[in-house]
């Protein structure tokens, strides 16, 4: 990756570039940075490529100036009510450096699943996006370099989980099977919203992630997924933002309208977030800006943070629905390409259960419904016998075979109820006939002897 950057220092920091000199510096710099896109070694995660700054407010601090998201979508408004202290945002990426100032005391715990990493998932791993996970992390919950200097996260009072994945050839174990455990280690950990800046490029998901997204649903974590770029060649949204009940995040320019390069489209997109032109802090300081909706999807988590933590009587389901319900108008209608639309902080948190009545369902769709109707249900074990076995008696032997015999012939069943039945009527019907005959015989004869007789 080829970026250009200058570290900021708030006042009070030791070895700090004093902030005029990087005011100046950034305005000089402003127009040499150039993009070269950071994509993972395998299909698994899409992240932004690195573009020009935006020259600094003389009056503000350059980087505070340049995260225009604050204000457009009603983030600096919302932290009068909430900061998102007490929430818990997990990162699930190529892990959060432990360098930057920004993170000092941001990060409560992290872990590796990749098998390449350490055990607190705060070494990046990658060789080429290994700051994706830095530049997520910022834009979700960095403290700044100071009460006004420096880059501030969408909620700086958050507190960061670090769980560090690998793609392609820098991991150890299977890319499904790191989503899987991170999830759960997310949930266990207790984290309130799961951010995950990835997809797969295909709209099918491998069903161990049934049961991981389901253990997130059932403890009550909202879980937040980038949509993908098309710069990186996602033309349409893929897994795992095709899950229902997560809420999937596009990617809007600074007027609001979808960003061609970094956002894509889909069914399953809940809302829209800036997407072009971030700021990120990388693994060793350094400032950069960078696009894509890897970096909508935390400005996202950073606002449910602000929400669960004004609102910690709402479950999952309608912290998601208060996010879509809120949202502002895009610059066009296509839900196809915006969601529900902008989303929008400070109306988020000022909703009331009067304004965005509550729901008992994920507005974003039943993964167990889902999966109730796609996946083949698994059989269930033969049952075992109630009672004793019930003996049944042996049938008895079978009749020996008769020997084939011509139909012609005469058989001994033919011979008893045919043959010898026909020759008792036929001798009966024989005598009956000489009997008669016998009979006539005898009139006839005595009738000469009576007339001689007369």
């Amino acid at each position: 990756m080829v970026a250009v950057a200058l570290r900021v220092r708030g006042a009070g920091g030791g070895g700090m570039t004093r902030r005029a000199a990087a005011a100046v510096a950034m305005t000089v710099l402003a127009a040499l940075l150039t993009g070269a896109a950071a994509v993972p070694a395998g299909a698994a995660a899409v992240p932004a490529s690195v573009s020009a700054a935006v020259a600094p407010s003389p009056t503000a601090d350059p980087v505070r100036s340049a995260e225009y998201w604050l204000d457009g979508t009603g983030i600096t408004e919302a932290w009068k009510t909430s900061r998102g202290a007490g929430t818990r945002i997990a990162i699930i990426d190529t892990g959060i450096a432990r360098g930057p100032v920004e993170f000092t005391g941001a990060v409560a715990a992290g872990t590796d699943v990749s098998g390449t990493g350490t055990d607190d998932g705060r070494t990046p791993v990658g060789a080429v996006d290994a700051n994706h996970g830095s530049w997520v992390a910022s834009l979700a919950a960095a403290r700044g370099t100071g009460p006004s200097t420096g880059m501030i996260g969408v909620a700086p009072e958050a507190e960061l989980l670090s769980i560090s994945v690998g793609f392609g050839a820098s991991a150890e174990v299977p890319f499904v099977e790191q989503i899987a455990t991170a999830m759960r280690w997310a949930v266990d950990n207790d984290a309130d919203v799961i951010n995950l800046s990835l997809t797969t490029n295909m709209p099918d998901w491998d069903p161990s992630w049934d049961s991981a997204f389901l253990y997130a649903y059932e403890h009550d974590v909202v879980v937040v997924v980038a949509a993908g770029n098309r710069g990186s060649g996602t033309t349409r949204v893929g897994a795992p933002a095709t899950i229902p009940g997560v809420l999937t995040v596009a990617g809007v320019d600074r007027s609001g309208r979808a960003s061609v390069e970094a956002s894509t489209q889909g069914i399953t997109l809940g809302v829209s977030a800036p997407s072009e032109d971030l700021l990120g802090v990388s693994a060793d300081g350094r400032l950069v800006q960078w696009s894509g909706t890897s970096g909508a999807a935390p400005i996202v988590a950073g606002i449910i943070a602000l929400v669960r933590a004004a609102h910690p009587e709402l479950d999952a389901n309608n912290v998601i629905n208060r996010i879509i319900r809120t949202t502002r108008p895009a610059a066009g209608d296509d839900p196809l390409l915006y969601g529900y639309g902008i989303v929008d902080a400070a109306a988020a948190v000022a909703a009331t259960s009067a304004t965005v009545p509550n729901v008992s369902e994920n507005p974003m769709g039943s993964l167990s419904e889902w999966i109730r109707l796609y996946r083949r249900a698994d059989a269930d074990p033969a049952p075992g016998p109630t009672s004793a076995p019930v003996v049944i008696p042996a049938l008895p032997p079978a009749d020996a075979a008769a020997r084939p015999v011509s139909p012609l012939l005469p058989s001994s069943d033919t011979l008893l109820y045919g043959t010898l039945p026909l020759l008792a009527l036929t001798l009966s019907a024989i005598l009956v006939a000489l009997g008669v005959t016998a009979a006539v015989r005898r009139i006839r004869s005595a009738r000469p002897s009576r007339a001689s007789s007369s």
